[in-house]
């Protein structure tokens, strides 16, 4: 059996918002949605699927233009994004989801919640910052902004993809082992099963859209100065403290953007890749947040 294998997951195909998506999904019942990060695939959530499929139905998506999903010239905003997870629920059949997100994903996870509150049941975000927080603190943040120079680079047209692809191995490896804690969550073999979705055609321009979508001027002014559509359905945020990318200050004044019952919960000694560094931690605190009646 590889490493993308797993008995009891299933691999399919679902139409929403004019595209497919490619899922893998486990077991029964209330719905939960995993959604990644970049510039992983849903592979990142291996640990989470199993332990969460015994109580709920698993459904992760490959994010619009990742590995096997659909890879369209538009549509990386927010709330087109958004709109394909809205609609990746009404074609499984369900009302509502539990929606889980990391970095890009939990970007995604908060607009969706503040967009289309009614198909929430909970909302957790692992090391994801609040999308209209995130342009405050990098316009304002010195810290953040250093952090984030990787997303100005992006803002090139063309330049980033040839520079990544010339240098992926390498790039991918580093950017998981020289930033992850806890290191050992990244084998050689890991990091392979990424580089060979970030090969397939098309998944790097598709990937740095969703950076260049989100600093345009209409996307920056859209925003700015207009107070945050509040977070109406309960939610956690699990937040591993040693995140190279995000600074610490993303986490604080969290409650004044949720008007529902919310827990923040540091994992020390974990850095940004969170689910797989501690998968343990997240594993165990996802249950005991989504099983709340």
């Amino acid at each position: 059996m590889s490493a993308l294998e797993e008995i009891g997951w299933q691999h399919h195909f679902v139409e929403t918002n004019r595209i497919r998506l490619h899922c893998v999904t486990q077991g029964e019942g209330e719905l939960v949605v995993l959604l990644h990060g970049f510039p992983e695939f849903w592979y990142s959530w291996r640990y989470q699927i199993p332990a969460l499929a015994r109580h709920f139905k698993v459904v992760v998506p490959d994010l619009r233009g990742y590995n096997d999903s659909d890879k369209p010239a538009s549509g990386y905003d927010l709330d087109t994004l958004s709109a394909d997870i809205r609609g990746l629920i009404e074609s499984l059949g369900y009302v509502k989801a539990h929606i889980v997100g990391h970095d890009w994903g939990g970007a995604i996870a908060w607009h969706l919640a503040q967009k289309f509150p009614q198909y929430l049941n909970r909302l957790a975000i692992l090391n994801a910052p609040h999308p209209q927080r995130f342009l405050q603190e990098l316009a304002s943040n010195v810290d953040q902004l250093r952090r984030s120079w990787y997303v100005f680079a992006f803002q090139i047209p063309g330049l980033p993809e040839w520079v990544i692809q010339q240098n992926l191995k390498d790039l991918v490896k580093n950017l998981f082992r020289q930033t992850a804690i806890r290191q050992a969550a990244f084998t050689t073999d890991e990091t392979n099963i990424y580089q060979q979705a970030l090969e397939k055609p098309g998944v790097l321009a598709a990937a740095l859209n969703y950076y260049r979508q989100m600093l345009t001027p209409q996307h920056w002014f859209s925003h700015w100065g207009q107070p945050p559509v509040p977070v109406t359905v309960p939610t956690l945020v699990l937040w591993g403290e040693e995140d190279s990318f995000l600074s610490h200050k993303l986490t604080e004044g969290l409650e004044h953007l949720i008007s529902a019952p919310f827990r923040l919960q540091l994992v020390p000694n974990c850095g940004h890749w969170i689910q797989q560094e501690a998968p343990q931690t997240v594993n165990r605190e996802l249950l005991h947040f989504l099983r709340q009646s």
